[in-house]
């Protein structure tokens, strides 16, 4: 069995009126099936509304789904006796770091996850120490988070998250917030987390640059999956991505331009080099 499996995943919102009437009802996830290997980089992408956020909160076990089936780490996320593992197993960061980070140090902030599992008090302190190292910010345990910028923030959460060694780890759009510099501090840290400890990543975003980084891409539409494959494959679909109100890397962009134009430059180029080096291959 994959890490996580879906199959015909639907999440329901029911609007009620102020007497307790139900009003209308809100499929924010329309029959998703989703199959993600252990160690997996995964990016979901979507415009607003799209249901990329829900599908997060589900692999949390944030929300129970209205119907269908949800697989994380060979557990059924329907069974209340799952729950504590897969939490366990699935960290999650949020969009806003501040919402996350609740102590006045860095490193205590960082203890408290494994503190609450039960973790032994030396064995959390040495997670800590590998946490922070691990995302670039050892430097600033004893510094309070009020003191970091929003892309340090950030990086203390995944920290967070991290020492309590979760199997994969669910970011809900966590650049949304930060500036380019912010960004890419956070993606760094969190690419290097997938290549060197091989924890499975699940990157919610609607960040076209930021996809580029992943193994596999979903693509979302109105709670359904409408398209999925590697970023090289969804990025030569310029014209589909644009009917889902979505962009593509500008380079990505530029080189669809070029082709429309006439130059013989293959579809799904992702990098700028990628493009000078087809550029310099025509002339």
């Amino acid at each position: 069995m994959n890490f996580i499996e879906a199959r015909k995943l639907v999440h329901e919102y029911i609007r009620r009126d102020e007497e307790g009437n139900v009003e209308g009802i809100d499929t924010a996830l329309d029959g998703v099936d989703l199959d993600i290997k252990q160690g997996e980089f995964i990016a979901v992408l979507g415009h607003n509304g799209s249901g990329k956020s829900t599908l997060a909160k589900h692999l949390n076990v944030l929300l129970q789904s209205s119907g269908g089936t949800l697989w994380v780490d060979g557990k059924d996320t329907t069974d209340e006796a799952n729950v504590w593992d897969i939490r366990k197993n699935a960290g999650m960061v949020f969009q806003n770091p501040d919402n996350q980070i609740i102590a006045s140090v860095v490193e205590e902030d960082v203890a408290f996850g494994p503190e609450n599992i039960g973790i032994p008090t030396d064995e959390i302190w040495k997670r800590v120490e590998n946490s922070l190292k691990s995302v670039g910010m050892i430097q600033y345990r004893e510094h309070s988070p009020n003191k970091l910028s929003g892309g340090q923030k950030q990086r203390v959460a995944i920290a967070g998250v991290m020492a309590m060694e979760p199997k994969c780890i669910v970011l809900d759009e966590p650049t949304a917030m930060l500036d380019p510099n912010g960004r890419k501090e956070v993606l760094d840290a969190v690419e290097k987390l997938n290549k060197e400890k091989g924890v499975t990543v699940i990157l919610i975003t609607h960040y076209m640059e930021e996809v580029i980084r992943a193994d596999r891409v979903y693509v979302m539409d109105k709670g359904k999956v409408v398209m999925q494959g590697t970023p090289r494959s969804i990025f030569s679909q310029v014209d589909t991505l644009k009917s889902y109100r979505l962009d593509v890397p500008q380079i990505t962009l530029l080189a669809h331009e070029l082709r429309k134009m006439g130059m013989d430059i293959p579809e799904g180029i992702l990098t700028r080099q990628e493009l000078v080096d087809a550029l310099c291959r025509l002339y």
